[in-house]
């Protein structure tokens, strides 16, 4: 009877052992240190970086002499949590590939960590360890954007206006402009003290809203008193307009052109005061070069047309329109008729219309991951090693997408300014409809 109460309680503690063995006993890991090693044994290990993007992309934070992200975090700013409500997290996380089941390390700078944590339980996540630690302690090479000082906070330019030398601070001055569609309506009411304005109706020209003439082009840069070497920040009310503005003068010629990540949004929602009525520039100056000083930033059509001839796996022209407008089920806009997409285009996302770039920004309305964003491109067999060139409707998410590729390091990069506007207009040009068959199953 002894042996069989013994056998039985031997029995009894290995169940419990084996029970316990698949429990989570996870150390949690507080510091750099433990998560270099830890990650050295388990390769599941995911890690959160939960501060601000601009941090994320490159920008030192606080005092910090060095800034980016640890190899393969994913950034979900804390601050997100309440722009999403729970059903928008849930997809969120699973967009980014992250799974519940796996042990998750968080990194917020000293905050957000508790929140973040709070978060992840209601998402299910049953192993979540928060590190303090500034990122800089982190000992291993961090990454960035390969130019991440062209996409600028509205920290940076708040400090700028206020004479507080900034990092990466202009070298020849700087002029802030916002860049919308039509007259400064919204503008006269409340804009970035001391920015100027454009109105895209004077870069743009009938009857595809292609390029206004170089000449016409270089008297809106000197109306604005932009030289060559100005750094030229661009903002607008949904950067897509700015970006194209950027575009623009990066063909000009000017070799310091940045983008207000986030946009007019960013500058509002960091409650940074706003200015009314209208700024003039009184700088009168010369550009200093001849425009264009770099035509490759922009494709025409005979150069798209030869660009589709050339091997597929060493360029990409990138349709950036909704996969209802890639597909033919929709033009996008009520002024364009024909439906369909360039033949030998490739889909490189956009967002839930023609006035969206979802599948580009995060919640807050600033740049999405750079590693994810060419995630989704590859998938697609869009490379930075290719000729790439960059279109949608008439230029304007071509536009945004270009710049992104540029911070992101990208070299042979362009936008193709009349689009499908243009390119549909002529009967003799090919179109497809329909899903092609090459389609990545997980692309739409």
């Amino acid at each position: 009877m002894r042996s069989l109460n013994q056998l039985f309680v031997t029995c009894l503690l290995a169940i419990s052992t084996s029970c316990f063995a698949h429990a989570d006993t996870t150390t949690p890991i507080t510091t750099f240190k433990q998560l270099a090693h830890q990650q050295q044994t388990n390769p599941d290990i995911q890690v959160i970086d939960c501060r601000d993007s601009n941090y994320f992309n490159g920008w030192p934070q606080g005092n910090a002499t060095r800034g980016g992200h640890i190899p393969n975090a994913i950034n979900i700013d804390s601050k997100w949590l309440t722009l999403l409500t729970s059903e928008q997290l849930t997809t969120f996380i699973k967009n980014r590939g992250l799974s519940p089941t796996k042990p998750t390390v968080l990194y917020c700078g000293g905050n957000g960590v508790s929140a973040m944590q709070k978060a992840l339980k209601q998402q299910g996540f049953t192993s979540t360890s928060g590190i303090t630690e500034p990122v800089t302690d982190y000992k291993g090479k961090l990454q960035k954007l390969a130019n991440f000082e062209h996409l600028v906070s509205a920290k940076w330019v708040d400090q700028l206006i206020n004479h507080k030398q900034p990092l990466y601070a202009p070298q020849h001055g700087y002029k802030i402009v916002e860049v919308e569609w039509g007259p400064p309506s919204t503008y006269l009411l409340s804009h970035i003290p001391g920015s100027l304005y454009v109105n895209t109706n004077d870069i743009e020209s009938k009857p595809w809203w292609n390029k206004v003439s170089n000449a016409d082009l270089k008297k809106v840069i000197n109306d604005l008193g932009i030289r060559y070497n100005t750094t030229v920040i661009v903002y607008a009310r949904n950067n897509m307009s700015a970006a194209r503005f950027a575009n623009f003068l990066m063909y000009a010629g000017v070799q310091d052109v940045r983008l207000l990540n986030g946009g007019w949004n960013a500058w509002v929602n960091a409650g940074y005061p706003t200015q009314a009525f209208i700024n003039e520039n009184h700088d009168d100056v010369s550009f200093g070069k001849s425009i264009p000083a770099n035509p490759q930033y922009l494709t025409g059509l005979q150069q798209a047309k030869a660009l589709l001839q050339q091997p597929r796996d060493s360029h990409s022209l990138v349709s950036i329109r909704t996969w209802q407008e890639y597909i033919g089920n929709t033009s996008g806009y009520d002024y364009i008729k024909p439906k369909g997409r360039i033949k030998g285009a490739k889909w490189g996302h956009a967002g839930s219309d023609s006035y969206h770039m979802q599948d580009f920004n995060n919640p807050d309305g600033t740049m999405k991951s750079g590693a994810l964003i060419a995630k989704q491109w590859a998938k697609w067999d869009i490379k930075p090693t290719q000729k790439v060139a960059f279109f949608c409707g008439t230029g304007w998410r071509a536009s945004e997408a270009f710049f992104y590729a540029y911070v992101m390091g990208w070299k042979n990069i362009s936008v193709f300014d009349g689009g499908w506007y243009q390119w549909s207009a002529d009967k003799n040009n090919p179109i497809s409809q329909g899903v092609p068959d090459h389609t990545p199953y997980s692309a739409h």
